[in-house]
């Protein structure tokens, strides 16, 4: 091990000997010229660039030459503690290098520092595997003090400098925010790395690494903060159409990761091969690469006033905000230049520049890092005061899943008051989440009198804010209220979260007198019917008002409208149809998915489950769909009826999917859990007592074979049941 690092350091110390070579090749001339009536550099600028250049060539061509025939002539005794003591200790003070990293962001100039970081972690592999009795570890532990503290050094003198870039008349160029970001670029998505400069807007491509180079960006594009702006420059150029990616695909790359996920598990605890793990990584990083380039679909367009306009695509309409904020409360100070030039040298700069350094991805984690919350969280967004004057207003929730934050419920609008008293509940599952964000709108009826940014919502952003999800915090279960503060607007929220293990228990109800909790066909005999009231109360409450709406069935309901409903159901209340005239439609989808929820036993139930997740892992279609319709068949009437009945209301749902945005897709993803997972006795719940609160993959799965299995009779043309069957569930008049 000690010859394998070794020889690692004598291949660098010979690409950077050639580096200083290639810095000390223009020297000469440079030098020369600089005695002449004209010359290139002057005198004391050349002594301020090529500074202890060739001191330090001298240096490491000493250390060089030493190391070489030691590892050459290797054995177990060799020494090389001496050799390195030496170099750390002829290091130059760290004053004089800094004039080299200040000048300039030029790579080649950086490399005296990036020399020692590296001689740094070389110490610690070599240390790591001498044994301690060995002569080499007192001289190598020497080295390794002295080069951290030639590094802290350089740190302490160069951090208020580091994110600063020397631009003309002695002003400073500073990096303010930076991140990945999807571009659209003729229909294509494209994955690029934004800077936020204090007087430019830099668009830039991560170069593809070749042989072990060191990371390079390419500027595609930038438009100087004077000239940027959010409104179209002419109002009949054309907004490019947003190419959508069909949710199914979506799922198909989340079943993917989570498929990956679980092998690298997998193989970590059979202790397999580190090559096989790096090999499933890899293709983690692909797919999970790839969900991010697919997945946001919100335009984010900047506009050069003396030339194009570019599109990029976000997911969230926090950060789309916060990067019209940064930019807009820049534009109040800056002023502009550029050469070309100083744009190579910056865009040089950004490798050493960049806050974000990894794409937002699972694989980039650590492993000690928490993986997020999987189950539900509870919020009730209570009220917010601060606002300056009336107005409409409304909250929406973002949580971040897969790398990226989506938004998952809204509150309704408040109406004329400077201080909004929503008290709504939401229940918000939860898939490896770690921040909660929340955005206040003021809600624009007259849309004539706004100027559109983006062609997007003209409703107003007055306010954001996020905080983080923590799991120790969390775990308790009890309600904890807060306060989110944002652009002086103050809103009051409480959370409360229940881990999987404890939200997917099906628990039958004590009393069997009610409808929730209680088996299907105790209701339906109850009340001899074929599908219980409340599920056709809803479905014609829903047909009624409800097919436009928006999100219906995926935005939640206010949790305390939800009870109400649940309550009245349970004691047959004879006024529940008033009631549901009168309540928002997303409360009544939310009692309907609550009832199938807490059947004792999934509407598919409990017996037949592994037979339909076995049905929809076939992979030849005829025998796929012999199979899964013969299992339909072989469900007890009550289940089937009313399965057969949700499944034609589903549909016509689906129909209006252009006005309401619920495809069958997203149907299925929000009722398949709901009406196929397994009661508690035959749920896969993991039994590890110190992993309540963030669940393995293998959920995902079964959550989405489970998504996978209700897509299937959503998609199926007609459901061929026997005739005499078909005739008593579709012709009947008590359905």
């Amino acid at each position: 091990m000690r010859k394998w690092v070794l020889s690692g350091i004598l291949a660098s110390e010979e690409t950077y000997l050639s580096h200083l070579e290639a810095l000390l090749l223009p020297m000469k001339p440079l030098k020369a010229a600089a005695t002449t009536s004209q010359p290139v550099l002057t005198s004391q600028q050349i002594e301020t660039i090529f500074f202890k250049v060739p001191e330090l060539y001298e240096i490491h061509k000493e250390f060089y030459d030493g190391l070489f025939p030691r590892v050459q002539q290797w054995s177990h005794q060799q020494r090389v503690g001496d050799l390195f003591q030496k170099l750390v200790s002829q290091l130059p003070s760290p004053k004089f290098l800094l004039p080299l990293i200040h000048l300039t962001g030029a790579a080649l100039l950086y490399k005296p520092v990036d020399r020692v970081t590296r001689s740094t972690l070389v110490l610690h592999d070599l240390l790591k595997h001498t044994p301690v009795s060995h002569p080499d570890h007192p001289l190598l532990q020497d080295a390794l003090r002295i080069s951290q503290n030639f590094l802290s050094s350089i740190n302490e003198e160069i951090t208020p400098r580091r994110q600063s870039m020397t631009v003309k008349k002695g002003e400073h160029r500073q990096l303010l925010k930076d991140s990945f970001m999807v571009e659209l670029v003729e229909g294509a998505r494209k994955l690029r790395h934004v800077f936020l400069f204090t007087d430019l807007f830099l668009c830039a491509k991560l170069k593809k690494q070749i042989g072990g180079k060191s990371q390079q960006y390419d500027c595609k594009w930038y438009i100087p903060l004077t000239d940027l702006s959010f409104q179209m420059v002419d109002e009949s150029e054309a907004v490019p159409n947003i190419p959508l990616v069909p949710d199914e695909e979506l799922d198909a790359m989340k079943i993917k990761i989570s498929q990956i996920k679980n092998d690298i598990q997998r193989e970590k605890r059979a202790n397999k091969g580190s090559k096989v793990i790096e090999r499933l990584k890899k293709k983690l990083s692909e797919q999970e690469s790839l969900l991010l380039l697919m997945s946001p679909n919100m335009a984010f367009r900047v506009h050069n006033r003396n030339g194009k306009s570019y599109t990029f695509l976000i997911s969230s309409d926090y950060e789309r905000a916060e990067w019209r904020e940064n930019i807009r409360e820049q534009q109040k100070k800056c002023d502009f230049s550029l050469t070309s030039v100083e744009l190579q040298m910056l865009t040089n700069s950004c490798v050493k520049l960049q806050t974000v350094h990894n794409i937002p991805l699972t694989i980039n984690k650590e492993d000690d890092e928490s993986p997020g919350l999987y189950g539900f969280l509870n919020v009730i967004v209570h009220s917010a005061t601060g606002f300056k004057q009336s107005s409409n207003l409304y909250c929406t929730l973002e949580v971040d899943s897969f790398g990226y934050f989506v938004n998952k419920a809204k509150t309704r609008v408040y109406r004329d008051t400077t201080e909004p008293n929503w008290n709504e509940e939401f229940e918000i599952e939860l898939e490896g989440s770690q921040t909660l964000r929340i955005l206040c709108y003021e809600k624009c009826y007259n849309k004539t009198k706004l100027t559109k940014e983006d062609g997007e919502s003209t409703d107003r952003i007055m306010g954001k804010g996020q905080i983080q999800l923590d799991p120790q915090a969390l775990q308790d279960k009890d309600w904890q209220r807060t306060v989110i503060s944002m652009n002086g607007v103050e809103v009051k929220l409480s959370v409360k979260f229940t881990s999987r293990e404890f939200s997917l228990k099906r628990m039958p109800s004590r009393k069997q007198t009610g409808v929730f909790g209680v088996k299907i066909a105790i209701v339906t005999k109850r009340e001899r019917s074929k599908v219980p009231y409340i599920v056709r109360q809803c479905v014609e409450e829903i047909e009624r008002r409800g097919m436009e709406e928006v999100g219906i069935y995926r935005v939640s309901g206010v949790a305390t409208d939800i009870q109400a409903l649940k309550a009245a159901f349970d004691v047959n209340n004879k006024d529940v149809s008033v009631m549901m005239s009168e309540m928002d439609v997303n409360a009544i989808a939310g009692t309907l998915k609550l009832y199938f929820r807490e059947l004792p036993e999934p509407l598919f139930t409990d017996e037949l489950y592994p037979n339909f997740a076995e049905g929809i892992a076939l992979s030849d279609p005829v025998a796929k769909e012999s199979c899964m319709l013969n299992l339909l068949l072989s469900l007890p009437e009550p289940n089937l009826v009313t399965f057969l009945f949700l499944l034609d209301h589903l549909k016509r749902v689906a129909e209006r999917e252009s006005v309401n945005k619920m495809s069958l897709h997203n149907l299925a993803t929000v009722f398949g859990p709901t009406l196929l997972r397994p009661s508690e006795k035959d749920s896969k719940i993991p039994a590890n007592p110190t992993q309540p609160i963030t669940m393995t993959d293998s959920w995902s799965l079964e959550v989405m074979s489970q998504v996978q299995v209700l897509l299937y009779f959503l998609q199926l043309e007609t459901i061929p049941t026997p005739d005499s069957k078909r005739q008593s569930i579709l012709f009947s008049t008590e359905v």
